[in-house]
């Protein structure tokens, strides 16, 4: 199967170059004029025998992304017509990706829009792997390192451990790592815990760390099982889900990507009332 991969980031981070280098040939319009690409781009590109398709896409601005609502109440904000098309175009190949490359500029702090598409993609569920671009121009490689890191740790931890690669689209360097790292989390994004590992996982989580008391009632947690794979999605069966906090699902969260390694992709977590929905049919058997 061929993986998709968007390349996604501010106006004039190095999209249409990396995209150029990594595909091969010159198929994007390179400028430094912000804006200049106006249609999606697409090509291939393959390491140790995986293949990508690699998605070109046009600058994200600020009005451009926040929450699924938030973007539609935007839209009305961006006047020109065929900007509006290539925010929508950017928006949809998103959601239709496997996995985003967010490319940001290393030679500059990371901006507060970096962090918001950032979020974006993990509310629409895609692995994501960041590119620090023009790390050639960067002169302290050491702190700027440290300022991205950083940032991320405080202001992302949806994503926390999420793999940045530093990588000239210019000069070619980094493109074999930034796949590598794609390849990587494109698997996570894949993965599958069966029920009987996640119910003993569960079992230790509950007995170090109780659910609270609820009216003078332990909450149960049940059962657990992954209902779905791209994210991990993870159903619990619990008494009264109403009334499990929300800082026990992080508890829970953090747990699973510690001892599954999960690290640096959306994990999602729901409730369901009731008991094993299991237990009946295997004592069937």
């Amino acid at each position: 199967m061929t993986a998709t991969i968007a390349i996604v980031g501010r106006p004039n981070v190095g999209k249409s170059t990396l995209f150029n280098r990594l595909i091969g040939r010159q198929h994007a319009i390179v400028d430094d004029q912000p804006g200049v690409t106006r249609d999606r781009r697409e090509g291939d590109a393959s390491l140790a025998g995986l293949r990508f398709r690699i998605i070109d896409t046009a600058g994200l601005e600020e009005a451009s992304t926040g929450s699924l609502e938030d973007r539609m109440r935007r839209k009305a904000r961006i006047s020109d017509k065929v900007e509006q098309l290539m925010v929508e175009d950017a928006l949809r190949a998103i959601q239709y990706a496997h996995l985003c490359v967010l490319l940001v500029d290393a030679t500059e702090e990371l901006h507060r829009q970096d962090l918001a598409i950032a979020r974006l993609i993990a509310e629409e569920g895609r692995a994501v792997v960041i590119g620090a671009n023009k790390w050639d121009a960067v002169r302290n490689r050491q702190a700027a390192a440290q300022g991205i890191d950083d940032r991320l740790q405080t202001s992302l931890a949806q994503l926390r451990g999420v793999p940045v690669v530093h990588t000239s689209g210019l000069h070619g360097r980094g493109l074999d790592k930034m796949l590598a790292a794609a390849e990587e989390m494109y698997g996570l994004w894949n993965t599958r815990i069966s029920t009987g590992r996640l119910n003993r996982w569960l079992e230790g989580m509950l007995e170090a760390h109780p659910p609270p008391l609820v009216e003078g009632r332990r909450l149960r947690i049940r059962y657990m099982t992954q209902i779905k794979t791209r994210p991990p999605t993870f159903a619990l069966f619990v008494s009264r889900p109403a009334d499990l906090p929300e800082s026990y699902l992080r508890y829970l969260t953090t747990g699973l990507r510690t001892d599954f390694g999960l690290w640096g992709i959306p994990v999602r977590m729901v409730m369901r009332k009731g008991d094993n929905p299991y237990a009946g049919k295997a004592r069937k058997r």
